[in-house]
């Protein structure tokens, strides 16, 4: 297919993608299916989230939109390129950078501005600019001021923001995070997703946000539900928080305060459905006297 100007940076049409898992002798023993007919649409400098339990196919989409697994059946396309063709593997993860859930397991170097030239240095960018994308990325991560530090030193919220400055540095139009928050607590999670925010306003980076932490998401421009492989809810902040019970129905925890809303809704006060945020559920109750 070729790249015109209606396809957005990521567009995945029913995609599918199966596990086989095979027996000593090579016979099929199973197969799960894992993504199940996703269509997909994220147009670039989207804030886009993708929620969902685990096992919900989630994880395995972040891979295929990276490269990193290809389509049993149905096509991805990321920024116009079929990432099906041997060809395109490379581009298409310079395109979209990934930010996995253990900043272990993506730092390497033993100062933290070494490990974020390392991937600059990978894709053959000259020693000048690989300094100058470094300051840039530890500046856009607010990390600066630890470019010299061990990144064994520091907390698990500034670990993945070094980790985001190592593919920041590689000057993806797209990051993916895959649970980036998982193993940190309420700081780290906080600044983790600042710093995702700040990259998509600032920079104009397109982010897709994979999580199963509600509160991560009411900032996003648009958000995409996952369970057993397939999307079953989608539609903007306000438009899936405003539907609570399908919610929980997905086993997905939704905010405190839009479940508050939500239950004095129910005694009949007039509040209105998808409240986000503490300041407007106060306005909303300000608003009946």
């Amino acid at each position: 297919m070729s790249k015109d100007i209606e396809m957005g940076i990521i567009k995945a049409d029913k995609l599918v993608h199966e596990f086989i898992r095979r027996d000593e002798e090579g016979n099929v023993e199973s197969i799960t299916t894992a993504l199940d007919q996703v269509d997909l649409d994220v147009k670039e400098g989207q804030f886009i989230a993708i929620l969902g339990h685990n096992g919900s196919g989630k994880s395995t989409l972040a891979k295929h939109i990276n490269a990193l697994l290809s389509p049993t059946e149905g096509s991805l396309w990321v920024d116009g390129m079929d990432v099906q063709e041997e060809e395109n593997v490379i581009p298409v993860r310079r395109t979209a950078g990934m930010v996995f859930q253990n900043p272990d397991n993506q730092i390497i170097a033993s100062v933290v501005e070494e490990d974020v030239g390392f991937g600059p240095e990978n894709i053959g960018v000259p020693t000048d600019e690989i300094w100058e994308r470094v300051a840039h990325s530890l500046a856009a991560v607010g990390m600066t001021k630890y470019r010299k530090h061990s990144p064994n030193k520091l907390s698990g919220g500034q670990k993945q923001r070094v980790a985001i400055a190592g593919v920041v540095a590689m000057e993806p139009k797209c990051i993916v995070f895959d649970e980036p928050t998982a193993m940190l607590d309420p700081n780290g999670r906080k600044e983790v997703i600042s710093t995702a925010h700040e990259l998509n306003r600032k920079k104009g980076v397109t982010i897709l946000l994979i999580t199963h932490y509600m509160e991560e998401v009411v900032d996003a421009d648009y958000i995409y539900v996952m369970e057993k492989g397939q999307i079953v809810m989608q539609g903007t902040p306000r438009e899936i928080f405003s539907r609570v019970e399908e919610l929980k129905e997905h086993r997905l925890d939704v905010p405190q305060v839009t479940l508050v809303a939500d239950e004095l809704r129910k005694t009949g006060l007039d509040i209105p459905a998808g409240i986000l945020t503490r300041e407007e559920l106060v306005d909303a109750i300000m608003r009946l006297r």
